[in-house]
């Protein structure tokens, strides 16, 4: 039974991780493509670089609402808070960067 719900909570904690994985580069990588301004020429690194920045924000703002209280792991407030979080942060570091 121990094994069981051991693998529950890494599956669950895998599935997380892959989930703000998805949802912090895309909100990064969509922020970098959409964003108004003019780009100096195709750079690989910044536009990897606003994809890891939005999966930490994206990952960071979810633990942190859970700690404070906020919400509970899986409910609609955590995903809505890591898109928006990832959102702004790479709306940010792309007008930062262009």
């Amino acid at each position: 039974m121990a094994i069981i719900d051991l693998m529950t909570a890494l599956m669950g904690v895998s599935m997380g991780f892959l989930a703000f994985l998805v949802i912090g580069g895309i909100s990064g990588a969509s922020a970098w493509i959409f964003y108004p301004g003019q780009s100096k020429g195709p750079k690989p690194v910044k536009l990897l670089l606003a994809v890891f920045l939005g999966f930490v924000v994206a990952f960071t703002s979810s633990y942190l609402g859970q700690y404070l209280g906020f919400f509970q792991s899986g409910q609609m407030l955590e995903w809505l808070s890591a898109i928006f979080a990832a959102c702004l942060v790479g709306c940010i570091f792309t007008a930062l960067a262009k």
